[in-house]
């Protein structure tokens, strides 16, 4: 069996397809070849468990997949939400430009003007939409910030350095610290307006 951290989550399992079993799956890769390869599922926090893919295909543009042992519609509805899981040796190289996920784990995370924001947590994707789980130091108060990974306010991912820089949008640092950092250059503007 796979250790726990060597294991990168494919995707997560839907709502039914049908009534023979089937289930709809929200899709990770890009290839579905990996499907072909020991796959595990996962419910929350337990343990994960072997499973084999019988058959899968789309439908409009939706992954369809039937589990072996997962024969109508009340079996397929017990496996809603659980993760589907793959050994990280399984997965192709990543390109330079494109890391996997699971490099992201602890990479520390900054704005565009240098200052430390916190340290990236986790990824989700609630409505396919990905989503980092940035994690603000304790003493500035350990705030989870959810930040839309999407490729404008991503500058860049430095895994060598371990480091990776945003430029979250307008008023969502403040949303969720209240405040306590700031996108803004510290150029002195503010102290030059007093003045004035």
């Amino acid at each position: 069996m796979a250790a726990a951290h060597s294991l990168v989550v494919l995707g997560r399992l839907m709502k039914p397809h049908g009534v023979k079993g089937e289930i709809r799956v929200e899709y990770y890769a890009e290839s579905p070849e990996l499907l072909e390869k020991p796959l595990m599922l996962r419910a929350g926090h337990f343990a994960p468990r072997p499973v084999r893919v019988v058959e899968w295909n789309l439908w409009k543009n939706q992954l369809i997949l039937r589990l072996e042992g997962c024969d109508d519609r009340s079996q397929a509805e017990c496996l809603r939400g659980q993760e589907l899981l793959i050994d990280a040796s399984f997965l192709p190289e990543s390109e330079d430009d494109a890391p996997y996920l699971r490099d992201l784990a602890g990479l520390s995370v900054r704005l565009e003007n240098g200052t430390e924001l916190g340290k990236l947590e986790d990824v989700s994707f609630p409505s396919s939409q990905e989503l980092w789980h940035i994690r603000t130091p304790e003493a500035e108060g350990g705030h989870e910030i959810l930040f839309p990974a999407v490729p404008d306010f991503v500058r860049n991912i430095d895994l060598s350095a371990g480091i990776v820089t945003i430029a979250p949008p307008a008023g969502l640092v403040e949303l969720y610290c209240g405040g306590a950092a700031s996108n803004r250059p510290d150029d002195g503007q503010d102290e030059e307006d007093s003045k004035a």
